[in-house]
């Protein structure tokens, strides 16, 4: 009997530095997401522009929303490689906007393109991934990713304020450099290698009935990623300004979240909103996964300090729990257990249900919080479960002619679903007060999202994208059975 050839590794020669620059960039911009909550409270006071913080803090999530449909688009015309090395050369330049600011419209300026470079980099790494990994190393894969939020959520924050306070706040920005350049170095022999490969294919993929249009493709996107990228901001602005002036804000809130809708009409996969099996299925499930845990998960620390007590340091607990637990349950799907994505993903959505029914117990005082925390700490290890498993089935319902659009779309539907729920819930908060039956309505929220999620859950496989009945690779033909695997 001939010997079984070796299972392929992430840590094998072919794939270490793939995964070792991937972990890196994802660390990285983990690490930027929670030094910039930290440095930036200082960074408008320095410039007494505390009126601008809400902008400050807006900017990045419009551009985010944008950027995601563009690459989308930009990564199936070409490849993934241009619009990941376009991500990774504007997060520079951002982080020099920022870092050498002589006021607030160069942080503004900055800001902005940190979340175009987010949403570049998010897109093509994916799509990066699908091109450059195989189908059984991808769990693995997202699993590393979750993990690679673990030290920037837990140490993040404590950093970023000793650097802050021991050399100032641009340091926190300008250091990323510093890490940014290893990172490419060992990221380019990656991409000179992908980008060979993918060069032929792009071009093929584009002479397709299915294939994008190019620049058609992009005019076509640009004015509904406008859209969104508009409602998101005005959602977000509209929260910084509840408290102040709740009217105009809560109308500014409703006219936000019918663009919103509007725009996902037009960005996301037909049949999302009617859960049609398959792709559009997958990509409400985003939807309801990041409705459940980000809406809910942003008022946690608010709900710990004003309910229970806790201190500021102290109620940062429910992010360092966040941040574990969902690299756990990542860690778990991961493993070599034999179950098909949905019944994982039904795990992960049943736990995220459970947990999020016990967390509500944070809402009342007599109940000692131990308990509620540790019905997130099961809703975030569902997160786990779920999230990379999603991403498995987008990639598993895509080709090398939309690779990009759906994942882009996937990530989109999550920003898009989170910035609706935080408008609603700010809205809600600044109506009713920030008390304990407020939060209670929120987290109950975030349950039945879940659940929402649970009851649908089977709906993820079936119908495949007409152009992704078979893919020609190498002149070889796979059938989408195999490939849905």
């Amino acid at each position: 009997m001939p010997p079984r050839p070796p299972s392929p590794s992430l840590f094998s020669r072919a794939h270490l530095p793939l995964a070792v620059s991937a972990v890196a960039l994802v660390t990285l911009g983990a690490f930027e997401n929670r030094a910039v909550g930290t440095a930036l409270p200082t960074l408008v006071r320095d410039f007494d522009a505390v009126s601008s913080f809400g902008l400050a803090a807006a900017a990045p999530i419009a551009a985010f929303v944008a950027s995601l449909a563009l690459a989308g688009v930009w990564a199936d015309r070409a490849g993934p490689v241009p619009p990941l090395r376009a991500g990774v050369v504007t997060f520079a330049v951002a982080q020099v906007l920022v870092g050498t600011a002589g006021g607030m419209p160069q942080v503004i300026a900055g800001r902005l393109l940190s979340g175009l470079a987010e949403g570049l980099i998010d897109v093509g790494i994916m799509v990066l991934i699908a091109r450059a990994l195989p189908e059984e190393l991808r769990p693995r894969m997202f699993s590393l990713f979750a993990a690679s939020w673990i030290l920037p959520s837990v140490v993040g924050p404590f950093l970023t304020g000793l650097v802050t306070e021991a050399a100032g706040w641009r340091w926190v920005f300008l250091g990323a450099l510093a890490v940014l350049v290893p990172v490419w170095l060992v990221l380019r022999p990656v991409l000179r290698t992908v980008s060979s490969t993918t060069a032929v294919s792009s071009t093929a993929s584009a002479a397709r009935p299915g294939g994008p249009s190019g620049a058609g493709g992009a005019l076509a996107v640009l004015p509904w990623a406008v859209v969104a990228a508009a409602s998101a901001f005005g959602l977000s602005l509209a929260g910084e300004h509840l408290a102040a002036d709740p009217v105009p804000a809560v109308a500014v809130v409703v006219a936000g979240a019918a663009g919103v809708g509007i725009a996902a009409v037009r960005l996301l996969p037909r049949g999302t909103f009617r859960l049609r099996r398959g792709l559009p299925a997958v990509v409400a499930q985003r939807a309801f996964t990041a409705t459940a845990i980000g809406a809910v998960g942003a008022w946690l620390p608010l709900l710990l300090t004003l309910v229970h007590g806790f201190t500021a340091t102290t109620a940062g607990i429910s992010l360092t729990l966040t941040g574990v637990m969902w690299a756990l349950g990542s860690w778990l799907q991961a493993r070599d257990h034999g179950y098909p994505p949905a019944t994982v993903l039904r795990a992960g959505l049943a736990a995220m249900t459970a947990g999020l029914a016990v967390a509500a117990l944070l809402a009342w005082p007599a109940v000692p919080p131990g308990v509620g925390l540790a019905g997130w700490a099961l809703a975030g290890v569902g997160m786990g479960l779920a999230s990379p498993v999603l991403s498995l089935l987008t990639l598993a319902a895509s080709d090398s002619t939309n690779q990009g659009r759906n994942v882009g779309a996937a990530q989109l539907a999550g920003s898009l679903s989170t910035a609706a729920a935080l408008a609603v819930s700010g809205a809600a908060v600044a109506l009713a007060g920030p008390g304990p039956a407020t939060f209670a309505g929120i987290l109950v929220a975030g349950g039945v999202a879940a659940l929402a999620g649970l009851l649908s859950a089977g709906r993820v496989v079936g119908e495949r994208e007409p152009a992704a009945d078979a893919v020609a690779a190498d002149d070889e033909v796979v059938p989408a059975a195999a490939r849905a695997r």
